[in-house]
């Protein structure tokens, strides 16, 4: 078996960090970036990206990224991908760890991962990583092996080097309340609420799909949200803040599902997770948090088939 050393991303990878996703995925993954080496290698240039490589025998078999959006304190582990003929040899957990030691040098205070559900390994290497299983995208991306099928995501977070990202105090739904204690349980609390940074209202088009991020959720744009066409996939992120239990109760009444949460990569609090128009297939799921809210999803769309 051929050695197999990590290095850092180096200029001149980016053809062969490139060629490596179009052998494993084909035209049909969901950064787009990764097609374009000239994209890949300005995206580490202006510090969006910081990559590691596996190599062996000078050949590019593995690749990771740390992605960080401008001015967050957050960063997401993904572009992981590994060589078909060099699996079997936790590459992708090599990568991912060295990775993570690397967001401490970095000042990140914790770190994302979105884990694909069409097969577990990208879920056992989050649970052996560390990561915190905090919710579910139903339907979130276009899937890279199938052209026609869409794929869902299990978030996972993890706090780096001791920063807390503790949730609100709250009353939380009778729906979800054994999730948010378990959340609780993981994250602990605090009184106040983090400070909301950024616009109180966006949406926004990505991969058929239509995104919102709310600061809150009144009357008015309830209405509005309910007003959508009702083909339309819808994903809410609801700022974690008093009143979510009644924003839950009308959400849920006016169809959407919830599905979770998300750190708030704009600040330091939390966003909660609804959708519409999600219908995934039943999926087994190695976190029993998760799987509960995948089941909880798979129920209501019995009952609306009914």
């Amino acid at each position: 078996m051929e050695r197999v050393t990590l290095r850092n991303y180096r200029n001149g990878d980016a053809n062969a960090v490139s060629r490596l996703f179009r052998k494993i995925y084909g035209d049909l993954y969901a950064q787009a970036h990764v097609y374009l080496p000239c994209m890949i290698d300005r995206n580490h240039a202006q510090g969006h990206w910081h990559s590691l490589v596996a190599v062996a025998e000078n050949n590019v078999v593995g690749h990771a990224a740390l992605i960080r959006a401008k001015d967050s304190r957050l960063a997401e582990l993904a572009l992981s991908v590994v060589d078909p003929q060099t699996r079997g040899q936790s590459i992708a957990t090599r990568l991912g760890h060295h990775l993570l030691i690397h967001a401490q040098a970095l000042g990140c205070r914790g770190v994302t991962i979105k884990q694909v559900t069409c097969h577990p390994y990208t879920q056992r290497m989050a649970a052996g990583l560390g990561f915190h299983n905090t919710g579910w995208l139903p339907d979130g991306v276009p899937s890279p092996h199938d052209a026609s099928a869409r794929e869902s995501l299990v978030i996972g977070y993890l706090p780096i080097d001791g920063n807390r990202r503790p949730l609100p105090a709250l009353a939380w739904p009778d729906s979800c309340r054994d999730f948010m204690q378990q959340m609780c349980s993981v994250f602990g609390t605090q009184e106040r609420v983090a400070p909301w940074v950024g616009e109180p209202v966006h949406l926004e088009q990505r991969w058929d799909r239509y995104e919102g991020t709310f600061k809150a959720l009144d009357s008015c744009l309830l209405k509005q949200l309910q007003e959508l066409p009702v083909h339309w996939l819808i994903s809410i992120r609801l700022r974690l803040a008093q009143g979510f239990d009644s924003a839950c109760h009308v959400l849920t009444t006016a169809g959407f599902v919830f599905s979770g949460l998300a750190p708030d990569e704009r600040g330091a609090g939390w966003l909660a997770l609804f959708h519409r128009g999600a219908k995934p297939p039943s999926l087994t799921l190695i976190c029993p948090q998760m799987q509960q809210l995948q089941d909880d999803l798979q129920l209501k769309l019995a009952s609306v088939a009914q």
